[in-house]
C-alpha cells in the first residue's frame, strides 16, 4: 500500500537517476504545481497544462496529517481518500461494540456524521520562491552548528511573518537537496467528519499477499466531510465526477503528496543504507511485529485495539524488505557509481564547478557520524509516551525566541500540534504497557543494563514492572490534564509528578543530544553537500526538472496502460465481476473472502463495471488517496498502491512495467448504489 512514506525494492533496479530534465523521453516526475513541465506535454501529448486548470485541481487536492493524500469531491465538503489512509480515524472511532473499521460505516444524514478526533486536512494555496532569502543567511566559512542555526531563524521568521499575515498554515519547503526553498501556505481543516467507509474486507481484499500486486480487486476508498462553523464547509474548487472514468491509453494526471524520494542520494548514502540503516529498521519492524500479534493473541478487543498499528508495521516491513533487496544488488551500486563518476567529471572540467566536489566526502562523512548514533536513538514511541514529550519540550520551547524552537514548536505549527496533543482518540493502557515494556528493553538492550541512562529510567524495576508502574500512573489518558499541563508551562512540567512526564524529562536531555547532532552535524552537512550536487545537475540538465519528493503537492502524469509480465499481457483494469471470481479461486478463504453485502447484492451489480486500473504515472508512498484525472480534470479514479515492478520508485522510474493502482471511478457508485445503499450519497459526488 502507497500510504507508507518508505517503499520497497524488489528487483534489480533499471536505471538510477538524480534528476531527469522535462525533455526525458518518460513520463517521470513528480511535478511541482508553480513548474509543470508544460512544453513536453503540449509536445508529446497536444495538452495545455492551463494556470487555470492547474490552480483548479491544486485547490481540489488535500493532504492528510496522517500521511495520505485526498481531493474534495462536492461542494459540500465531501473529502474522498483511501481506507487505509482513514483507517487511523475510523479505528480511533471504533469501539468493542460498533467496530467501524472491520465492518464499515454510513452515515445516512449529517447529524450522523461522525466527527475524527484529530484528522487535520491541508488545501495548499500559494506558493511563493523564498530561496535566495533563506541561502542569504549562511555565509561562507560559517560552521555547520551556525549555518544551521541562521537557516532556522530565518525559516521561523519567514513562516511566522507568513502566518501573521495571512492566517494560513506556513511552512518552508527544502527543495534539490538545499538548492531551493518554498514557502507553501495551507487551508488547514479540523473538523472533520467519517461519512462512510466499506468492510476492511473490500478495502484490502486479498490481504499482505496480494499486497504490491497486480490484478487487484480493492475498493480502497472513503469518505470524510471538511465542517467550518459546525456545518458541511462550502467549498469552490472541487472535482467533477467522470461519466465514463479512465479508459485504456487515455492520458491521466495525479495530484497528491508523495512521501519521500531518494534519487539525489550519492553513492555513500545507498552503501549507508544497504549496510546499516535499512537493516537496523527491518529488525525493529520485525520486533513490533511479533509484539503487537502477540498482544492481539490475548483477545478480541486485543486484536482489535493492535490491528491499525500492526497493518502499518507490516506493511512497512515488506517495504524495508523489498528496499533491502534492490540496494544489494551489484548493479544498482555499479550504475549509481558510473553517475557519480559523471558528475565528478564535469565538476572537474567546470572551474566554477571545482569546489563542489568535496560535496561527496561530506555526504560520506554524514553517514559515518548517522551510523556511529544508529543505537544510541531512544526507541520510545508510545501515545502516551508521545504526549509527555510533547508536553516536555512544549514547555521549555517556548521560553525561548520562536526563530530559535524546534520546527515543531514554532508558532507556524503550533495549531497542528495541539491538534494532535489534545486530542480525543481513545488510549489504550493495556496496549501502551505491551509496548513500553518492550521499548525499554530494547533501550537496555542497546545500551547495556549498566548504562546511567538505562539505570535512571527503570529505577532498579525490570522492564514490564517499570512500564506497568509508569502507565499505571500517569494522568496523561485524561486530555483536561492535558490542556492543564500545557497552560502551566515550564513549572507545572517541574513540579509534576506524573511518572510519564518524570520519564520523558529523564531522557529529553539525551533525546535533545542527539538531535543536536543529527540537525548540525548530519542534516546540515547533507543540506550544503547536496545544493553543491545539484548544482552540478543543473550544469548537466538545466534547472527545467523535478525535485525529490518532501510530502507536499506535486503533479505526475501518465496513460493508462497494461503491461506484459512472465509472457503474458496483463490487462489495465479489473472487473467487479473478476472480484468474484478471484475470490473462488482461492476457495472464499482469508484474505480472499469477500463481505456478505457483496454476495447478496451480487446480482444487483453490473460486473462488467471496472474495478482497479493502472497507469504509468511517478508515484510514491504519500501518493495514496491521490485523484487521478482527466484532461477536463475530472475525476476518474483513486491511487492506492503500486505494483511490484513500481516499487524502484524510490530511487528510479521506469514504465516498462511499473504501474501505479487505482480505484475506478465508476466502481464507486456502483458500490455505493447497489451494496451500500448510499445512492444518494453517490449523486451528491462531483456536484
Amino acid at each position: 500500500m502507497q500510504a507508507s512514506p518508505h517503499r520497497r525494492l524488489l528487483y534489480k533496479l533499471i536505471a538510477l537517476i538524480l534528476f531527469v530534465p522535462a525533455s526525458a523521453p518518460a513520463d517521470e516526475g513528480m511535478w511541482l504545481f508553480n513548474d509543470l513541465p508544460k512544453a513536453y506535454l503540449k509536445k508529446k501529448y497536444g495538452f495545455e497544462a492551463a494556470d487555470k486548470w492547474a490552480d483548479h485541481l491544486m485547490k481540489a487536492s488535500v493532504r492528510l496529517n496522517v500521511g495520505g493524500s485526498g481531493s474534495f469531491v462536492s461542494s459540500t465538503g465531501l473529502v474522498l481518500t483511501n481506507h487505509h489512509v482513514g483507517s487511523d480515524t475510523i479505528q480511533k472511532l471504533s469501539t468493542s461494540e460498533n467496530n467501524y473499521y472491520r465492518d464499515g460505516f454510513l452515515a445516512r444524514t449529517p447529524s450522523e456524521e461522525l466527527k475524527a478526533p484529530d484528522l487535520e486536512l491541508n488545501q495548499l494555496v500559494p506558493i511563493e520562491d523564498v530561496t535566495q532569502r533563506v541561502q542569504a543567511v549562511v555565509k561562507p566559512g560559517m560552521t555547520a552548528e551556525k549555518a544551521n542555526a541562521a537557516r532556522r531563524a530565518v525559516i521561523a521568521e519567514i513562516e511566522k511573518e507568513s502566518l501573521d499575515a495571512t492566517k494560513l498554515r506556513s511552512n518552508v519547503v527544502t527543495l534539490y537537496g538545499g538548492a531551493r526553498y518554498h514557502l507553501y501556505r495551507y487551508r488547514q481543516y479540523t473538523d472533520v467528519r467519517l461519512v462512510w467507509a466499506p468492510e476492511k474486507d473490500i478495502a484490502f481484499f486479498g490481504g499482505d499477499p496480494d499486497n504490491f500486486e497486480y490484478p487487484r480487486y480493492d475498493l480502497d476508498v472513503c469518505l470524510f466531510r471538511v465542517y467550518e462553523d459546525d456545518k458541511p464547509a462550502k467549498v469552490e474548487h472541487f472535482l467533477r465526477w467522470s461519466a465514463a472514468g479512465a479508459e485504456d491509453g487515455e492520458l491521466v494526471f495525479v495530484s497528491g503528496n508523495p512521501g519521500r524520494t531518494s534519487r539525489i542520494y550519492t553513492l555513500a548514502a545507498m552503501k549507508h543504507l544497504r549496510d546499516v540503516r535499512v537493516p537496523f529498521t527491518l529488525d525493529l519492524l520485525r520486533r513490533k511485529e511479533i509484539l503487537l500479534q502477540q498482544y492481539g493473541t490475548e483477545g478480541t478487543e486485543q486484536a482489535r485495539q493492535a490491528t491499525d498499528e500492526l497493518f502499518d508495521v507490516q506493511n512497512a516491513r515488506k517495504a524495508y524488505t523489498g528496499m533491502l533487496a534492490g540496494l544489494q544488488d551489484l548493479d544498482v551500486i555499479t550504475q549509481k557509481a558510473e553517475e557519480e563518476k559523471t558528475l565528478k567529471a564535469k565538476a572537474q572540467a567546470d572551474p566554477k564547478l571545482l569546489d563542489n566536489l568535496t560535496a561527496w566526502d561530506q555526504v560520506a562523512a554524514a553517514q559515518e557520524t548517522r551510523a556511529s548514533i544508529q543505537k544510541q536513538r531512544l526507541p520510545f514511541g508510545t501515545r502516551l509516551f508521545d504526549i509527555a514529550q510533547t508536553l516536555v519540550q512544549m514547555a521549555a520551547e517556548d521560553q525561548k525566541p520562536n526563530a530559535e524552537r524546534l520546527a515543531e514548536y514554532r508558532e507556524s505549527n503550533r495549531s497542528s500540534l495541539e491538534q494532535e496533543l489534545f486530542s480525543t482518540a481513545p488510549i489504550y493502557p493495556e496496549l501502551e504497557q505491551f509496548e513500553l515494556a518492550d521499548d525499554l528493553s530494547l533501550l537496555a538492550e542497546r545500551r547495556g543494563g549498566d548504562e546511567s541512562l538505562v539505570r535512571l529510567v527503570l529505577a532498579g524495576k525490570s522492564p514490564r514492572d517499570r512500564a506497568n508502574e509508569i502507565v499505571r500512573g500517569t494522568k496523561l489518558a485524561d486530555v483536561q490534564v492535558r490542556r492543564r499541563l500545557a497552560k502551566g508551562g515550564q513549572k507545572a512540567i517541574e513540579d509534576s509528578d506524573d511518572p510519564m512526564i518524570r520519564l520523558a524529562r529523564t531522557v529529553d536531555a539525551e533525546a535533545r543530544r542527539l538531535r543536536k547532532i543529527s540537525e548540525e552535524q548530519i542534516e546540515e552537512t547533507e543540506r550544503q553537500a547536496y545544493q553543491k550536487i545539484a548544482e552540478v545537475i543543473f550544469a548537466i540538465k538545466g534547472t527545467s526538472t523535478y525535485p525529490d519528493a518532501t510530502f507536499t503537492l506535486r503533479l505526475s502524469f501518465g496513460v493508462v496502460k497494461g503491461y506484459q509480465e512472465n509472457g503474458r499481457q496483463v490487462p489495465p483494469w479489473t472487473t467487479l465481476g473478476g472480484a468474484f471470481r478471484h475470490a473462488a479461486a482461492h476457495g472464499n478463504k482469508e484474505p480472499w473472502k469477500l463481505p456478505a453485502s457483496w454476495h447478496k447484492h451480487k446480482d444487483d451489480l453490473d460486473l462488467e463495471t471496472p474495478f482497479n486500473f493502472v497507469c504509468t504515472a511517478d508515484i510514491i508512498g504519500g501518493n495514496s488517496g491521490s485523484p487521478v484525472v482527466n484532461r477536463a480534470g475530472e475525476f476518474v479514479g483513486i491511487i492506492f498502491d503500486g505494483n511490484i515492478q513500481s516499487l524502484t520508485a524510490d530511487y528510479a522510474y521506469s514504465e516498462v512495467q511499473a504501474r501505479a493502482v487505482a480505484v475506478h471511478s465508476s466502481a464507486i457508485r456502483e458500490a455505493m448504489r447497489k451494496i451500500y445503499g448510499a445512492g444518494k450519497l453517490a449523486d451528491e459526488l462531483g456536484k
